[in-house]
């Protein structure tokens, strides 16, 4: 008998697309979804096999060294965007557009995402607001300008806010959040990042939304999960409640440096195999 070879060959990675979105939630597969700020770690994220990066503008507090969101620029992200874009051969990226970038009118979320695109390389952009920015998101949309939306905690708002803290406690809160996450899926976003809602407000959106949900501090009744990643990789002793720390990076880098200032002081790096003799 003749027998067929058997292959264990993988399915050959594509690029994440806009229409992969609507595919994963049709197929219940879980999206994936990590902050990226530079071409290092985009290209260890996208050669571990991660789906989307999000150049959130959390590189303000997390890299930049600012109290919050808010003062990071147009110009800084499209910097930031620009090396990730640069580094990634899979996942599609993200690219939030920061405090004062958009909020005015339509058009100045067109001139602010379509700088994005052109000069970064990014494939979407994302943008906070439900109701009050539905213009927009037909504008980018209907303009070719794929569009994710973002409601629940709105870091941008923080002070209208009063904070960080859970959004859509109440049934009149959580309907309005529902709402406005209809209303961006009807004005084309093809995903809605929903944070720090309860979880059973979490899952009554994606149960409506015919578009994915991507949680961070929304439960496990979701299309997907993001967190930034200085939180995933345990870069500081410190992370939020909704996040998990899935490595200790943090400590390794104190401990290598530890090691290095020990070696440089006591003579022992550089050895005769770092030194060029002619």
């Amino acid at each position: 008998m003749i027998g067929f070879p058997v292959t264990t060959q993988q399915p050959t990675r594509q690029r994440f697309r806009v229409h992969d979105f609507a595919r994963a939630k049709a197929e219940a597969r879980p999206l994936t979804m990590l902050t990226a700020y530079d071409g290092l770690t985009a290209k260890i994220f996208d050669d571990a096999g991660i789906d989307l990066l999000l150049v959130g503008d959390s590189i303000a507090d997390n890299l930049l060294g600012y109290d919050n969101t808010i003062p990071v620029t147009l110009d800084e992200m499209i910097v930031a965007a620009r090396s990730v874009a640069r580094a990634t051969r899979y996942a599609m990226v993200v690219a939030d557009l920061p405090f004062g970038s958009y909020e005015a009118s339509p058009r100045d979320a067109f001139v602010s995402a379509s700088r994005m695109l052109k000069e970064s390389g990014a494939q979407a952009v994302k943008i906070e607001g439900g109701e009050r920015i539905a213009e927009h998101v037909r504008l980018l949309t209907q303009s070719g300008i794929p569009v994710v939306g973002h409601l629940g905690l709105t870091p941008q708002s923080e002070h209208m806010l009063g904070g960080k803290r859970v959004q859509a406690r109440d049934d009149a809160a959580a309907e309005q959040l529902a709402n406005d996450a209809l209303v961006l899926q009807e004005a084309g976003a093809c995903a809605v990042v929903l944070e720090m809602v309860p979880a059973h407000v979490a899952a009554r959106v994606t149960e409506i939304l015919a578009v994915p949900t991507i949680g961070i501090g929304a439960g496990t009744e979701v299309n997907g999960q993001v967190l930034v990643w200085t939180d995933m990789a345990g870069m500081t002793s410190w992370s939020p409640r909704f996040a998990k720390q899935f490595g200790q990076v943090g400590q390794a880098l104190t401990d290598a440096t530890t090691a290095y200032i020990h070696e440089v002081r006591s003579g022992q790096f550089p050895a005769p195999e770092h030194t060029f003799e002619r």
